[in-house]
């Protein structure tokens, strides 16, 4: 009778946890596409789940508002593909950060650089992201550019986090 229960409580323990990993998220550690895929996803949810009139909000005076934050992240990331040959969008104009603020505007912009990494990465051969390049007066690879793309956006997630929790924003992956 012992040994049933021990057994029925393991096979119990064994689905549960097989279920348990299945809903986890499968593009962690999964190298670049996989962090790509990850950061792309947060930053895209916590934009969705601020509200409009949060897009505005700034925690100091001269620090980026949330709409600047991800219009950075924006221009940075067509920055850095212009820096390995992509072409910059003809639409994207300086000083955007600042004229873009309404919370579509700016997903909008923001789903529009995150594919354009997407599809810019999967475009590259293994020979390709050794090839030479400069980025602010620095030589690099076009590797070296992703890895700093990745880094970059990740970097501001960060910022974005903060300032969600400032305003009463729960990332709705800490739900």
């Amino acid at each position: 009778m012992k040994s049933k229960l021990l057994g029925a409580l393991l096979l119990c323990f064994l689905m549960n946890a097989s279920l348990s990993l299945a809903q986890e998220p499968v593009d962690l550690f999964q190298g670049y596409d996989g962090e790509w895929h990850h950061i792309s996803e947060q930053l895209i949810t916590l934009a969705e789940a601020t509200p409009p009139e949060k897009f505005a909000w700034r925690p100091a005076n001269g620090v980026r508002s949330t709409s600047e934050v991800y219009m950075h992240i924006v221009r940075a990331n067509f920055l850095m593909l212009e820096a390995i040959g992509s072409k910059m969008p003809a639409d994207l104009k300086s000083g955007m950060e600042k004229t873009v603020t309404s919370k579509a505007d700016v997903i909008a912009w923001l789903k529009r650089s995150l594919e354009a990494v997407k599809r810019a990465h999967a475009s590259e051969t293994p020979g390709d992201m050794q090839r030479k390049t400069r980025f602010f007066h620095t030589d690099t690879t076009v590797d070296g550019i992703f890895l700093r793309i990745i880094v970059h956006n990740n970097e501001h997630m960060g910022q974005l986090v903060a300032y969600a929790r400032m305003t009463g924003v729960v990332p709705p992956w800490s739900k």
